[in-house]
């Protein structure tokens, strides 16, 4: 069994249920898991990393993300659109995805994600055209399985066209029974429900005006038969509001509700416009939300209430959400966006520290996971180093915690362990050419742009 031992780090942040940092100090992993942590003499091992000068600390969970969209970032014509009107031009381009171009985007968005600390992310996949393969998520599974990340895939879904009353084209959804049954394939081939599993699979309607409620019904009792998680888009946005005031006489929340979609095995994406009794139901429930700062900025949507839920209780994360909301996968800059933009709005602002937690553990328990996002022996063995000489954090040694939230630094780690294996070392990602995989993934988007154009 192989062991690596990290050594006289800066400072660990162990997350643990003492949240316990200390100074110094080691972290001997073996195998899969983490073996043991103390401080003065260390253990030998067959891999040492000298961690002086850095911050170890859980590797990061991403709980919301649109892989595909690393091919659409910042497309002329949409980068001053609110949600709606920028989806309905998207859904034209994103109309064009083939097998390949998954892989490759699943590729560009988990490099990007690991380079940045996140050893753990989901996916939300929900567009299937009727010209391409529908294995598609089979794709992003090759390339979570080739690149070494821990891996939470949603099969998601749309089934609500345009000529039926839904925001998405007829071209990009799929019968209702198409969806069921595919859900059915992955779970069955690839979900992985053990402890220390790298795959997980959970199902995720796209959102209230791109699926029927019957749809959300039939997810919710797959779910339950197969004891997965369930995953959708909700709150987003004032359309999203009023859509499902004017087709279900509800507000979002309390359609989510009518169809069994509350309960400790649901986390929604968003969750930006709720009252003060919807915060309650949510953490009346356990119901978690993923919160994309970045995106909801971007698309003009709204801030989240994020403190009024913390201290509601109600189980939050954070999530990058698409490339094409946000332009980026990393998971850095994505938890100092969440820490700065609320104090435009709240008067309890929100700590470092809480942030952080909220990237790691509650990333954690939001997927369901009992043993990632923390430091102590039995953890999965899933960790990150970041290397403070940067001259980003010069002058922020005080507090080297808040000082990887505030200071912007390289936001990209110096050393990634994923299940025990080392995936960055010394700032590179191993085992992947990412300069051929861009060049790859720019002709795939031109290509893509140009076939909807002569569509549209």
């Amino acid at each position: 069994m192989k062991s690596i031992l990290i050594k006289n780090p800066l400072l660990t942040i162990t997350m643990n249920s003492e949240y316990d940092n200390f100074e110094s100090g080691w972290v001997l992993i073996k195998g899969n898991k983490i073996d043991s942590v103390g401080t003065g003499k260390h253990p030998d091992a067959d891999m040492i990393i000298d961690a002086k000068g850095m911050v170890l600390l859980p590797g990061l969970v991403n709980t919301h993300h649109h892989m595909f969209q690393t091919l659409t970032r910042n497309l002329p014509g949409v980068q001053d659109a609110p949600l709606f009107p920028w989806l309905e031009a998207l859904y034209e381009v994103w109309g064009e995805l083939t097998e390949e171009a998954v892989f490759v985007s699943a590729q560009v968005a988990m490099a990007e994600l690991l380079l940045s600390g996140c050893t753990t992310t989901s996916d939300h996949l929900y567009l299937f055209p009727a010209a391409a393969s529908k294995h598609l998520i089979d794709k992003e599974i090759d390339a979570a399985l080739e690149i070494g990340i821990r891996f939470h895939p949603t099969r998601g879904s749309m089934s609500l066209g345009r000529s039926t009353g839904g925001l998405p084209p007829d071209s990009v959804i799929q019968t209702e029974e198409e969806i069921i049954d595919d859900s059915i394939r992955l779970i069955e081939k690839y979900h992985d429900p053990e402890p220390l599993s790298m795959l997980r699979v959970a199902l995720a309607p796209c959102s209230p005006f791109s699926v029927t409620a019957d749809l959300m019904k039939k997810s919710r009792e797959l779910a339950d038969k197969y004891h997965v998680r369930l995953h959708t888009h909700l709150a987003e946005s004032v359309d999203e509001e009023k859509y499902c005031l004017d087709n279900f006489g509800q507000r979002p929340l309390d359609f989510a509700e009518s169809l069994g979609w509350l309960g400790d095995d649901v986390w929604f994406a968003h969750g930006i416009h709720l009252n003060d009794k919807e915060i309650e139901k949510l953490s009346a429930t356990k119901t978690g939300i993923s919160h994309c700062a970045t995106s909801n900025m971007r698309l003009g949507s709204g801030i989240a209430p994020v403190a009024k839920m913390l201290d509601a209780g109600v189980p939050l994360s954070i999530g990058v959400d698409g490339s094409a909301s946000n332009d980026s996968s990393n998971m850095l800059n994505e938890l100092r966006q969440s820490m700065l933009l609320h104090r435009l709005k709240d008067d309890r602002w929100l700590s470092a520290a809480e942030v952080l937690r909220m990237g790691t553990l509650g990333g954690a328990e939001i997927l369901g996971r009992k043993n990632i996002g923390m430091i102590k022996p039995g953890a999965a063995a899933d960790v990150i180093l970041i290397d403070l000489s940067d001259i980003g954090y010069a002058g922020a040694k005080s507090d080297p915690l808040a000082s990887i939230i505030f200071c912007t630094g390289a936001q990209r780690v110096s050393w990634s362990i994923i299940n025990g294996k080392v995936i960055v070392e010394n700032g590179e990602l191993k085992g992947l050419n990412l300069k051929e995989i861009s060049v790859r993934a720019d002709e795939i988007s031109r290509d893509m742009i140009s076939r909807s154009n002569k569509i549209m």
